[in-house]
């Protein structure tokens, strides 16, 4: 079987395939693999990665039937296909949710105006079915963030393999950057990123659409290193092994540090805090979470990035307190109790 999938993925296009791929199995049962993946143009890995997704679907997010697919390892067998393949019935709530979606995807900017007209197609169709759940769905829209154009943008950078220049925001630093990147693909946790192998630091980033000020797409072709892609479903941040290790001590009152940061260990302290070691690719993001624990938590290690955090507050803190105020706060930001 082929190594694991390393070219980007454009969701429009896994989605079509991935629709065509139903109506293939129902009409093939048994089909091999390397005959459905030689079929769609796919390696074998890429389409299990499908099979993996399709017994998932189903008629109803309300739970109804789900298309019972597996695969033997040479062969793919459905056992359902009669059971869903019945003509769908829209409930009011999911007409409704249908339409308001096909509206304001239609509206999205950089969207191919073939793929646009057959939404508007498909669009006129629901409404034509759903009947009076298609006036309520008007009264009802949704209005996407900045990041629209952003996301268009990146989605056709992907889809046609060219390169990005962006300007993008790093809240950790407070400062615009200029990068050139290789789009991967597209991700959504919360907010929709972009994981792409940045050229100027040589190594994979993600980046958060609504954080770009600026995206242009480059006449050179996208070419980012074979990479396995990681699985995301548990959290966006994966800190790598080679990446600098940090520790933070953190009192009481920060203990949620180890909740929300991916760490390797945790020791507890006799004040009730913890002795956090974590990683991660870009130490200095670490300075505003220092100054945001103030006295509760304080830098250990590494010492560099410490000293750097203790300046940060000094600067911070000068134009709101009296020395004495400043020293006390710095105090608890990176020195705090032996």
């Amino acid at each position: 079987m082929a190594g694991k999938p390393v070219r980007p993925v454009n969701a429009i296009d896994q989605t079509r395939r991935m629709l065509s791929l139903v109506t293939y199995l129902k009409e093939r049962p048994g089909a091999r693999i390397e005959d459905v993946a030689r079929a769609f143009g796919i390696t074998e890995d890429e389409l299990v990665s499908d099979l993996d997704v399709l017994p998932m679907c189903g008629t109803s997010f309300r739970g109804g039937d789900l298309l019972d697919i597996d695969t033997d390892g040479d062969r793919i067998w459905w056992h359902n296909p009669d059971d869903v393949a019945e003509p769908l019935r829209l409930a009011a709530d999911e007409a409704t949710a249908l339409l308001v979606a096909a509206r304001a995807v239609s509206t999205l900017p950089g969207l191919r105006e073939s793929d646009r007209q057959a939404l508007l197609r498909a669009n006129a169709k629901l409404e034509a079915a759903a009947g009076e759940a298609a006036g309520a769905s008007a009264r009802l829209s949704v209005t996407f963030e900045s990041e629209g154009g952003v996301f268009a943008d990146v989605d056709r950078a992907i889809s046609e393999r060219r390169r990005l220049w962006i300007r993008y925001y790093s809240p950790a630093r407070d400062e615009l950057s200029e990068r050139e990147i290789d789009p991967i693909r597209l991700v959504s946790v919360g907010h929709t990123y972009v994981e792409a192998w940045c050229r100027r630091s040589e190594a994979r980033r993600t980046f958060r659409l609504d954080r770009v000020a600026e995206i242009k797409i480059l006449d050179e072709p996208s070419a980012p290193p074979e990479i396995e892609l990681r699985d995301l479903s548990e959290a966006l941040v994966q800190p790598a092994a080679e990446d600098p290790e940090v520790v933070v001590e953190v009192g009481p009152g920060g203990r949620w540090v180890a909740e929300y940061y991916p760490h390797d260990s945790a020791d507890e302290l006799p004040d009730g805090g913890l002795r956090i070691t974590l990683r991660t690719p870009d130490p200095t993001s670490l300075r505003r979470l220092a100054l945001r624990l103030g006295r509760d938590g304080r830098i250990v290690s590494p010492s560099d990035l410490a000293d750097s955090a203790r300046r940060a507050a000094r600067e911070a803190l000068a134009a709101y307190d009296g020395p004495q105020g400043v020293v006390d706060a710095v105090h608890g930001v990176g020195e705090g109790p032996e």
